[in-house]
């Protein structure tokens, strides 16, 4: 078996994206995705998609690109590789909802190739609900846990530890959400490892829908009135934090001389900041905030 090549994947991704969008839109039941195509001086382009209109989600964008060119200097320092010209393609996803009942969902595939022969995929996917629902949080890992095992019976455990070290707003010592798996640098030694973790990525790309359709139709028509929206943007405000501060993904493209209306996507339409902003002790919104940490076992966790 020989392993796919870089435009392959690519052309692959792509599907994957239609995929996700007809998906989207159907669960949402009335908006659509917008398509803006757009090319990348320094070589290859993307589609961004952003939905509009949306029953159900407020803003949400769904992004493909296919990059290439002479890697910056920044970028060959900060991952310790030696000189030479790159490939990226993927596919990037965040999702906005109306409802403060309804969870923030982000997912990332991508594959990065060097014309030395370097390689690697990365990816992840987490959710980051406004109101902490535990049965959404159990549900959401158990679905994640079972695509990863079905591929390997460490996955799991271990990039769930990376998710949640990965998202985690440093400034503020709280997770973005209740996490999920992220991983990055993940690579094989033969073509049949390469097909399996690219196959891996896929998995994780067809999930998506799937959990994002689960919530968008339980938790979408549960009551909520100004006190909840008031949070819901403050709590968006902290997901602007943490991917303006810390996301890798958002330097990595700025650094690139990416696309910056598709890089931004992922900021949702409207958040807020209030000064030294407190909770109601024993309120819904205190249960949320003391449980923004690491190291939850969220399949098992019992309020």
């Amino acid at each position: 078996m020989s392993r796919k090549t870089k435009e392959e994947i690519a052309s692959i991704y792509q599907a994957m994206q239609d995929h996700i969008c007809q998906s989207i839109e159907q669960a949402d039941g009335s908006g659509k995705f917008e398509e803006d195509l757009w090319t990348r001086e320094e070589g290859g382009g993307g589609r961004t998609r952003i939905f509009k209109n949306g029953a159900i989600i407020a803003k949400g964008g769904v992004a493909f690109s296919a990059v290439h060119g002479p890697t910056p200097e920044k970028i060959l320092s900060k991952l310790q590789l030696s000189k030479s010209d790159f490939f990226a393609t993927g596919i990037s996803i965040v999702i906005h909802p109306k409802s403060p009942m309804v969870p923030i969902i982000h997912m990332n595939i991508r594959y990065f190739e060097m014309e030395n022969g370097e390689y690697w995929f990365g990816g992840g996917i987490d959710l980051t609900p406004h109101y902490l629902n535990t049965a959404d949080a159990s549900y959401f890992h158990q679905e994640v846990k079972a695509v990863c095992d079905r591929f390997d019976a460490q996955y799991y455990i271990k990039f769930k530890k990376w998710a949640d070290d990965y998202f985690f707003i440093k400034h503020r010592n709280e997770t973005r959400g209740v996490g999920g798996i992220f991983y990055d640098r993940l690579k094989a030694d033969s073509d049949e490892g390469f097909e399996e973790i690219l196959n891996f990525s896929l998995a994780i790309g067809r999930l998506f829908p799937e959990v994002y359709g689960y919530f968008m139709t339980r938790n979408s028509a549960l009551p909520y009135g100004e006190n909840e929206l008031s949070w819901q943007g403050l709590r968006r405000g902290r997901y602007v934090e943490f991917n303006l501060v810390w996301d890798a993904g958002t330097k990595f493209g700025l650094d690139t001389n990416g696309r910056t209306e598709s890089i931004l996507m992922s900021m949702p339409p409207e958040a807020n900041w209030e000064y030294m902003h407190s909770v109601k002790e024993g309120s819904a919104e205190d249960f949320t905030t003391k449980n923004l940490k690491k190291e939850i076992d969220w399949i098992n966790f019992s309020k």
